[in-house]
């Protein structure tokens, strides 16, 4: 089911938003690995989920999980639940055994939808579950999303700009460390809108 609605949703944004994918082959083909981009609409998920063929396993707030048929739906596409504002261990329990099993793990490292576009502050948590796993961490850049129906525009271009993988080292792996690695991660998710926002100025 997971690769027919990426075929089938892959289409849909090809057609009727000229979606755009740069940077697929920076995603390891293999092995565990972290997708960490920017979140500005409910668009996001199913945007960064086709770009690439393998499939992630994205945290998703646990509220979405409480309609019993959309919280099965996700389920079964590979979502799982995590608590917003706590240090929620199920989930991190979660998400570490997927990347030491060599899936793909989809993170918003903001927490939550930016509703102006401006890249935030990342939440407590993304370099941790690189480091213990073990994993690189690909940050992307989402584009185009939040503008459907708005500012005069009925069916924008979606794009997904996936950067080179950054690998965590596990030394000096205290809170504060980890906090500016997060904050590196973010720091290369904004280089990459603001890379794009000036080619499309250029052109």
């Amino acid at each position: 089911m997971y690769k027919l609605l990426c075929l089938v949703l892959g289409a849909v944004f090809s057609i009727f938003f000229r979606w755009k994918v740069i940077g697929a082959e920076n995603v390891p083909v293999t092995g565990g690995v972290i997708i960490a981009a920017n979140h500005i609409s409910l668009w996001d998920p199913p945007v960064v989920g086709a770009a690439i063929p393998r499939r992630i396993h994205f945290m998703a707030k646990e509220e979405l999980f409480a309609n019993r048929f959309f919280g099965w739906l996700i389920s079964k596409l590979g979502a799982f639940p995590v608590k917003r504002g706590i240090a929620d261990r199920t989930a991190i329990r979660t998400a570490l055994t997927l990347l030491e099993n060599g899936s793909v793990l989809g993170l918003f490292p903001e927490g939550t939808r930016s509703k102006n576009g401006i890249l935030g502050a990342p939440e407590p948590g993304l370099a941790m579950l690189g480091v213990k796993a073990g994993v690189p961490v690909v940050p992307a850049a989402i584009i185009g999303t939040n503008k459907v129906f708005r500012d005069g525009q009925l069916l924008p271009q979606f794009k997904v700009i996936f950067g080179k993988p950054m690998i965590l080292t596990r030394d000096n792996a205290g809170k504060d460390s980890l906090d500016i690695m997060s904050g590196k991660v973010m720091e290369e998710i904004g280089r990459l809108l603001t890379e794009e926002k000036e080619n499309r100025a250029i052109k």
